[in-house]
This record gives structure tokens, C-alpha cells and sequence, in this order.
């Protein structure tokens, strides 16, 4: 049973998560939310767990009701330099510091932090268990979704619509059928594959 979660003592707490560690292709997205107590948002869950109406309706209540958000990213590139846990960090990082009022302290869903300027603790399960970072969950997850099915339009051949980049038995096919396209992540063993680098 997850323990249930203790809020830290401080006036502006934000949230932090991120959608995009696992798919081959693609940016990894986070997001960072500080809500508003005066102004609470009905029904805030992991994003995973939503249906995708939800998410979408959720969506649009977080940027409307929240005191700041932010979204950060790291690109293709940039995950195959740092590798994905270094460039997840980043862009966390960058997430953090796009709010535009700055928190007390944050909470990051998992199990480590980045390094940032105020305090900050690592929850796991938080995008369960805290409501900024499932509100952070839904905005980073809508966003990168939407993002692959841009990327659908561009290369339909690649099914990016159906399994958001992630490695699936489809895309894995696609992939070594069509071969890589420049937004894939080339430090990724299915891909290296693909390319003839492994």
C-alpha cells in the first residue's frame, strides 16, 4: 500500500514530472505546476490512468486554474550526449525554471531530484499521491502526445499516432522497415540496431 503523502511546510509548492523516458523517438517533456489552493482542480490523477477526455479537459483547467506552470524539454540530440537520466534532469531543470513565480520547494515524481535552486524531494508514485505533479503529469503527457501525432502527419509510415514512439512490436517493425528518421534518439539500442550501428 503506497503511504499516504505529508506535505512539506511551505507557502508555494510546485510539481514536477516528465513524460518520455522509454520511447525511441522524440523529445523527453516535463512539466512544472504550483496550483492554487483558492481555486481547486476535481478529479487530478496519474496521467497513465486517465482516459485521454480527461486528460484533454484536465488539460485545459490545470493552465487555467494554476497559479504557474512551465514546460521543459530535451531534445534527441541532447538525451543521446547526456543519456536519458541526465537529460530527463535537464529538462526538470528547465521546467522549474520557466515558472514565472518562484516556489518555496518541489516535488519530483520518482526517486531523484534535480539539482535546483530551492529544496526539493523525490516521491515515488507522486504522480498518484500529490496533486501538482499529476496536474504536471497531465500537462507534460498531452503535450508530448500531441507532439507525436504532429509527427504522424510528417511520417505516417511509422504508426507515431498509435504508440507515441514507445518500442512496440509495430514500431520495432516500422522502424527496421523504414529506417530512422532524424527525431529518433540514435543511443537507443533498437535503434542502433535499425541503423547497423550495433
Amino acid at each position: 500500500m503506497i503511504e499516504p503523502f505529508v506535505y512539506p511546510a511551505a507557502n508555494r509548492i510546485a510539481g514536477v514530472d516528465e513524460v518520455g523516458r522509454g520511447p525511441l523517438v522524440g523529445a523527453v517533456v516535463t512539466a512544472a505546476v504550483i496550483l492554487d489552493p483558492a481555486n481547486p482542480i476535481v478529479g487530478l490523477a496519474d496521467s497513465k490512468k486517465l482516459s485521454e477526455k480527461k486528460r484533454l479537459s484536465l488539460y485545459d483547467e490545470i493552465k487555467d486554474k494554476a497559479l504557474s506552470w512551465s514546460l521543459g524539454r530535451a531534445e534527441p540530440e541532447e538525451i543521446d550526449q547526456l543519456n536519458i537520466l541526465h537529460a530527463t534532469m535537464l529538462a526538470m531543470q528547465r521546467a522549474v525554471a520557466g515558472l514565472h513565480i518562484q516556489p518555496d520547494f518541489v516535488l519530483i515524481d520518482g526517486n531523484r531530484c534535480p539539482k535546483l535552486t530551492m529544496s526539493s524531494q523525490a516521491v515515488v508514485k507522486g504522480d498518484s499521491r500529490v496533486a501538482e505533479i499529476s496536474a504536471a503529469s497531465i500537462l507534460a503527457k498531452v503535450t508530448r502526445d500531441r507532439e507525436m501525432t504532429e509527427l504522424d502527419l510528417r511520417f505516417p509510415q511509422y504508426g507515431f499516432a498509435q504508440h507515441k514512439g514507445y518500442p512496440t512490436a509495430l514500431h520495432l517493425e516500422k522502424l527496421a522497415e523504414h529506417g530512422a528518421t532524424e527525431d529518433y534518439r540514435r543511443s537507443f539500442a533498437p535503434v542502433r540496431r535499425a541503423l547497423g550501428l550495433e
